[in-house]
């Protein structure tokens, strides 16, 4: 009678888990607009580079006195150590003499939007 009461309560906490294990994995997705359990960690690396460029940017606006119209120049100048892409995405920069906007496009199929950016205000947006 133990052993099947033992079995019983294993079982019962292997369904509870399972149950938690799925309502997070939907947490984490519904996190990333249009994303999926597995583009949500691409998405994260994606963001995490858009905010050092746009810092950079910012860096090289104190420095300079204007922005950087290109990744190339933030890295020659040694304020960005990051690539210009992350696969799929790709990034580039838009800039004028008021502000910037660095721009991850998605290149091909995959989960989350097709288009992430962030300006000189560090807002992050994106768009399918």
């Amino acid at each position: 009678m133990a052993r099947v009461f033992g079995l019983l309560v294993t079982l019962i906490a292997i369904a509870i888990g399972l149950y938690l294990y799925a309502k997070q994995s939907q947490s984490i997705a519904g996190a990333v607009p249009g994303g999926t359990l597995k583009s949500a960690p691409e998405i994260t690396g994606v963001t995490g580079d858009l905010l050092s460029i746009a810092n950079a940017e910012r860096t090289y606006m104190a420095s300079e006195g204007k922005y950087a119209s290109s990744i190339d120049d933030l890295v020659n100048g040694h304020y960005l150590a990051i690539r210009g892409e992350r696969p799929p995405f790709s990034y580039s920069i838009e800039s004028s003499s008021t502000g910037f906007r660095v721009v991850a496009t998605r290149s091909g199929e995959g989960g989350g939007p097709s288009e992430i950016s962030i300006d000189e205000t560090m807002q992050i947006q994106s768009s399918n």
